[in-house]
């Protein structure tokens, strides 16, 4: 014979929190603990009503459910959360640079948009001419720093004619709103690149 239980609460603004308390017997979803008493699931067999019945007439194990899910669980969730705030909250701005990767073919330039040292992880990287995406644009792997930050590289194979304009755009949530913009330039006959970065 297997019971598995499920049980927890998300705890809301002001204090106010949701509970669950799952009860499933090899498998199959049979009951649930909802306010102040066991109730069975749609899906129950028969023979749970009874179980339901001699619980419901337990009333120390209901008032320590009842304890346990309506006080213990977001004390214990707002706990987590004051201690982790500061983690929750960290925000790192990212760095980012320019450079020119092996060249994908003859005529062609592989640019490189590098961006590190940020945190936390979900960023944004997109090589741009104006305000269109370059659809070109690699995205590599994230990788992880030794201070918890992270690294993210976006390459565009491009034509060596094709570059002025380009430019790559970063958006975090560090950056409050405003992108980081870093150009992409020709200058002179020979291939010397330039950039610039400009937050938006």
């Amino acid at each position: 014979m297997e019971l598995q239980l499920s049980g927890g609460c998300e705890v809301h603004p002001g204090n106010v929190s949701e509970h669950f308390l799952h009860v499933a017997y090899q498998g199959e979803y049979i009951l649930s603990f909802q306010g102040t008493a066991w109730e069975p699931a749609p899906q129950a067999p028969q023979r749970v009503d009874l179980v339901i019945k001699v619980l419901n007439q337990d009333e120390g194990t209901k008032e320590t459910v009842q304890w346990l899910l309506n006080d213990i669980c977001p004390q214990y969730v707002n706990g987590l959360l004051e201690t982790g705030k500061s983690e929750l909250e960290k925000q790192v701005k990212p760095e980012a640079w320019l450079s020119s990767g092996p060249s994908p073919g003859p005529g062609r330039l592989l640019l490189v948009c590098h961006v590190s040292g940020f945190y936390p992880k979900p960023v944004w990287v997109m090589w741009m001419r104006g305000e269109q995406e370059q659809q070109g644009t690699q995205r590599g792997d994230f990788l992880p720093n030794g201070d918890e930050t992270w690294y993210l590289r976006a390459t565009l194979d491009v034509a060596a004619g094709e570059v002025a304009g380009l430019a790559c755009r970063v958006k975090h949530s560090s950056l409050g709103g405003q992108d980081l913009v870093l150009y992409w330039g020709e200058k002179g006959l020979g291939l010397c690149w330039k950039w610039r970065a400009v937050v938006l």
